[in-house]
This record gives C-alpha cells, sequence and structure tokens, in this order.
C-alpha cells in the first residue's frame, strides 16, 4: 500500500489495522474462546414531547381573584371604547352583537354590569404553550421630553417620521395565518434587504439623509431611547405649547432589552434593573450610552398626533383609540383579540399588594411577546413614569370572550 493510498483510509480504521497486524505478531497458537451470548438489546422507545397546551383554556368567573370587587363601572367606558375601535377589525363581526347591546346599558351601576359581562361573555384563562399560567406583567407611561422645531447645541437628538425608504411587507397577503407578520426593509436594486439598525442609523445620520422627516429636535438622547420603547408621549416646546408623538413604524428589527444588557456587564443585578436604574447609570457613564443603545437594533418612528383640550385624553394606542391609566394593557395580538377585555390577576410594582381588575387590550408592543403577557399602562407624567418603571411582576390573564365567539374555542 502506498503512501497516497493510506492518506486517503480514515484515521480510525488506519488504527484498527496496526492493533490487528499487532496482535497476529504476537499470538504463537489459535486461541480458540467461546463467546457468550450477546444480550438482546431492548427496543428504543421515542419518548414524543407532548404537544402545546391550548393558549385558551375555559374557566369559571369564580376562577378569577377579585373579580366580584372590582369596580367594573371604571371599566365601562373603556369597553365602549375597545367596540369603537374593532369595527374596523376583521373580528368585528363577532362582537358586532354584543357591543350593540352595550351601549343600551347602565354604565354606572357595577352590578348590571358585572350580570351583563358574566351574560354575553365567558372566560378564558391565558396558557403558555408549557402549560403554566403566569407570565410576566410591566407596565408603561406616556413621557414628557423637552424640545424645539430648530436644532440648536441644547436640543440636538432627532425625533424621526417614517423615512421614505422603508419599505413595509404585509405577509397576510401571501399567507392569512401570518396576519399580524409584517416585514421592513429596503430596496439595494432590485433586491428588498434588511433595514438599517440603530446603529447603521445613528451612524448614517438619517435626519442628514431625510431632514424633511424630523419631526422635532429633543435635548437628552436617554429621553428620547425611553419615548421609543414607550411608543408615544408628548414634547414641550420653548414657548410652552405641547407636542403629542405617537408610533408611526418601526425598523423591523427585533427588540433587546438594555436592562439585560447592563446586566450581563455586570453593571446592575438583574434583580435591580429598573428604568431609573438604566437611566442613573446613563447619566454616570455618557461615554458609553451610544455602545448601550446600539445594543438594541430596533428603531421607532414617530407622527404627530393631535393634543385634545388639556391632554386629559390619553395616547393612541394600536387599537385606534385613546389609552386609559389603569384600564388600558398592551398584549400580543397572536394570542389576544384587539379590544377584547381582559381581566389581569397581577400586584402592584415592587409589591405582594394585589391588582386585580378587568383591563382592555388595546395596544402592543415590540417586546409584549407571548400568551401571558402584559403591559399595563399607567398614565402620563414622572409619577406614572415611576409606577411603570419599577413593574415587572408575575400574573395571570383571563380573556373574555363574547360566548357566540367562545364557541369556536371549544
Amino acid at each position: 500500500m502506498t503512501k497516497s493510498q493510506t492518506r486517503i483510509l480514515p484515521r480510525g480504521l488506519i488504527v484498527l489495522l496496526g492493533l490487528l497486524l499487532s496482535a497476529c505478531a504476537t499470538v504463537k497458537e489459535p486461541v480458540v474462546a467461546t463467546c457468550p451470548v450477546c444480550p438482546v438489546c431492548p427496543g428504543v422507545t421515542t419518548v414524543e414531547a407532548p404537544p402545546p397546551a391550548q393558549p385558551l383554556q375555559a374557566a369559571r368567573w369564580n376562577d378569577l381573584p377579585g373579580w366580584s370587587d372590582d369596580d367594573l363601572s371604571a371599566a365601562w367606558p373603556v369597553f365602549l371604547q375597545s367596540c369603537r375601535g374593532m369595527t374596523s377589525k376583521p373580528h368585528w363581526p363577532q362582537w358586532r352583537a354584543v357591543c350593540d347591546e352595550a351601549r343600551n346599558q347602565p354604565g354606572k351601576d357595577t352590578r348590571a354590569i358585572r350580570k351583563f359581562f358574566e351574560s354575553r361573555f365567558a372566560p378564558f384563562l391565558l396558557t403558555n404553550p408549557d402549560g403554566s399560567t403566569q407570565g410576566t406583567v410591566t407596565g408603561y407611561y406616556e413621557p414628557l421630553l423637552r424640545g424645539s422645531r430648530t436644532r440648536s447645541a441644547k436640543h440636538a437628538y432627532p425625533v424621526l417620521g417614517v423615512p421614505p425608504d422603508l419599505l413595509t411587507i404585509d405577509l397576510s397577503e401571501v399567507r392569512p395565518d401570518l396576519k399580524n407578520m409584517r416585514l421592513r426593509g429596503r430596496l439595494v436594486g432590485n433586491r428588498v434587504v434588511p433595514y438599517y439598525s440603530r446603529a447603521e442609523i445613528a451612524e448614517r445620520g438619517l435626519e442628514k439623509a431625510f431632514p424633511e422627516r424630523v419631526l422635532l429636535w429633543v435635548d437628552d438622547a436617554v429621553e428620547l431611547f425611553f419615548l421609543q420603547i414607550q411608543g408615544s408621549g408628548r414634547v414641550k416646546l420653548p414657548d410652552g405649547r405641547f407636542v403629542r408623538l405617537g408610533y408611526a413604524d418601526q425598523n423591523g428589527h427585533p427588540y433587546k432589552a438594555i436592562g439585560r444588557v447592563l446586566a450581563d456587564w455586570g453593571e446592575i443585578p438583574i434583580e435591580q434593573v429598573s428604568m431609573q436604574n438604566i437611566q442613573s447609570w446613563a447619566r454616570a457613564n455618557p461615554v458609553r450610552l451610544g455602545e448601550l443603545l446600539n445594543t438594541n437594533p430596533s428603531y421607532v418612528f414617530f407622527r404627530e398626533m393631535p393634543l385634545k383640550g388639556n391632554g386629559e385624553e390619553g395616547p393612541q394606542g394600536a387599537l385606534g383609540v385613546p389609552l386609559t391609566p389603569g384600564r388600558s394593557i398592551a398584549v400580543d395580538p397572536r394570542h389576544v383579540p384587539l379590544g377584547a377585555p381582559v381581566f389581569l390577576a397581577t400586584t402592584r410594582p415592587n409589591s405582594s399588594e394585589p391588582l386585580s381588575r378587568l383591563m382592555h387590550a388595546q395596544d402592543t408592543g415590540g417586546a409584549i411577546r407571548g400568551v401571558v403577557r402584559a403591559d399595563f399602562f399607567w398614565g402620563f407624567g414622572p409619577d406614572a413614569g415611576a409606577e411603570a418603571g419599577r413593574m415587572k411582576q408575575s400574573g395571570q390573564m383571563w380573556v373574555l370572550l363574547p360566548r357566540e365567539a367562545a364557541t369556536t374555542q371549544d
């Protein structure tokens, strides 16, 4: 056998041949031995993973902790708002009858409202694929920033509207089962490629490429980042007037929590991560701020929204109706229909005090993913921000569906 031939033999086979040849050289007489009967190998049992649990599990009204104690008159106007928002949604036909009936119900009598829900709706416990029913409940709010229509040394950070080269591809036109999935990208020649990440937007200076898409200039990069996380906010101009900003679109990149990044860096213990502690770290580390923010590739674009009256009306959520502090939540619309009443059982921020009440699914969010997942809207201003920034609780959720629609869930 030549060298060139041995090179193509597997290494393990060469070693085995060497051992056999060595054994032949040392054995002088053949040794006859009887081998024991080989045991019969037991059959291989294939263990199949259990199928994922159904996300909606039928429940009873007395399963909802605190249902009989909630002041439903505070939730009733929010429900009527949801009915108005659902008229343009695909699931409206299943809700039309119950919403029409609701308009004729007295809105101040809690007992009558409770009777209405119990007679016209069925509760379903939201359940994770692994069968667990606990999920994460965070908080959000409408922040206040300070800004200007023109750039200056003080107001140096741009609030961007949707850039003209951002493409949005609705996948439901190809596959109806992907009705809540959209791709974002941009054209390069005749190819669609991912849109710029946050770091690329900052590096390229998108405000220079599309100056006409700059809505405002604000004075704080950290507050601007949290404005993008909240999805809406107000900006106070130098003349004292206020401008409301609402979510318009997103660059298509996944959201990554910078609090988790700071914990991974060893800067903040994971159990102490909060909006307030992240802001404190950013103030103390301005040189590293850009590095931190760019770890989250997601970037949100805004549009100006009307600010009615004295601003007592909340910002508009994904359902297209104003959000109500303490009664509106953001959900994952893949699992909870937008507009649906949702009974939430959780605790107050950094507390074991129960917080159980009827909420309404009126918004969505890039970080709100999963069956048992909610973002609790606290309202406007610093007090709401203090509550929202500290809230990361465990909780359970029951979605209430009209009985006509509920029969399709059995």
